[in-house]
């Protein structure tokens, strides 16, 4: 049997990739560092996949282990590994590097010739290839030589609401249906893995941002309007109509940019984004706003799911007022719990939005900066 670890035994870990995994076949061992969730894999070895939708059903999911990921137990199934993956935060890869590294020259001090692959399935824009320079920056030069040759870095995109709803069983999960896992063929070492739910695809790039420009960029928008409305949910905010309309239309924005781009088939790209904004009526998810609207500093930035959508829309001379309304929007969001909102408020505070965003989004039209400090200003109480 094929074992996969999957670093991050959260609700992403257990109920999208350590699911799809397990599915696959793979064995997989979870690693984490909260002891509460890791003792209770070890000992069921198994976990219920509640997944509420438009139809309801619940998957089990059998077979699991898990270790903690911050001692030396983690070492070992690493070393055996045919697949790793993660599934921790973007600033958290950099700290589990070092554990990685020393699963590495356990194989190489057991002389073992079996390709692995690390996919970081993380909400960011090539995280693997971000994970790979990480442990490369630990690594001598003769263990570069080896990981050259028998371990990937496949980046991938991934896509599945998974609200933080608590269970009565702490190991188990409540997911949305759909869900994409795109994973770059090109990059993988050895044999390419057969696994259902695994889409390997060629430019990966096109379904990076196809997914970040929609998705994400839909859900921001919706949540920072929701913040501004007192709306406490996604599915709340999405059904007040004037949300719904100032969304969409910024989803249609961010489209055309794409369509532009990549020669996506526009009517396809069409019926993509109703399915995605009617995923956000999913009753089911509870999806709290401020969850979705989090880490605002990085939402804006220049590679992320508000400035690029629109920048990208830009070169191409297209609309992107409603995009700028979801900018303006963002920059109001002020959540006294959220670090990187307190920065942002600090940055306007001291500097001036327009000065502020410029920082964070590189942006220097200043045309569009006149637009963003515009729709800033519409939101003053």
């Amino acid at each position: 049997m094929k074992s996969a670890v999957m670093f991050g035994a959260g609700n992403i870990g257990r109920g999208f990739i350590g699911m799809v995994l397990a599915e696959a076949g793979y064995k997989v061992i979870f690693g984490d560092v909260n002891p509460v969730v890791i003792d209770r894999i070890a000992a069921d070895k198994e976990y219920t996949v509640h997944i509420m939708d438009v139809e309801k059903r619940d998957v089990k999911i059998t077979g699991v282990d898990g270790v903690m990921s911050n001692g030396p137990a983690i070492i070992p199934p690493i070393a055996e590994a045919d697949l790793v993956t993660t599934a921790v935060g973007l600033v958290i890869l950099p700290r589990v590097a070092p554990t990685m590294v020393e699963g590495i020259r356990a194989r190489i001090a057991a002389g073992s010739e079996k390709p692995l692959n690390f996919i970081a399935c993380e909400n960011a824009i090539r995280a693997s290839s971000q994970l790979k320079a990480a442990i490369y920056a630990l690594l001598t030069d003769e263990e570069k030589a080896y990981a050259d040759k028998y371990i990937g870095f496949p980046d991938c995109s991934v896509d599945r609401i998974v609200p933080p709803i608590r269970s009565e069983n702490p190991i188990d999960v409540v997911v949305e249906e759909h869900f994409e896992w795109n994973v770059e063929k090109g990059s993988f070492k050895g044999e390419l893995p057969q696994i259902e739910g695994m889409n390997l695809v060629d430019n990966l790039d096109a379904y990076i941002e196809r997914k970040l420009f929609t998705l994400n960029t839909g859900h921001c928008i919706t949540a920072y309007l929701g913040v501004i409305k007192g709306l406490p949910t996604i599915m709340d905010a999405i059904l007040d109509k004037e949300i719904y309309d100032t969304v969409h239309e910024a989803m249609i924005q961010s489209g055309n940019g794409l369509v532009a781009k990549y020669g996506l088939d526009a009517e396809a790209h069409a019926a993509y984004i109703e399915k995605i904004i009617a995923r956000f009526k999913n009753p089911y998810l509870h999806d709290d706003v401020t969850r979705v609207g989090r880490e605002p500093l990085r939402k804006l930035s220049a590679s992320d799911r508000l400035t690029k959508p629109m920048t990208t829309a830009l070169s191409f001379g297209l609309p992107v007022d409603k995009l700028i309304v979801g900018i303006g929007a963002a920059l109001r969001y002020n959540n006294p719990e959220d670090k990187q909102s307190v920065e942002l408020q600090e940055k306007i505070a001291e500097k001036g939005v327009v000065e502020a965003y410029k920082e964070i989004s590189g942006v220097e039209d200043e045309a569009v900066l006149a637009q963003v400090k515009a729709a800033y200003d519409s939101f003053a109480k």
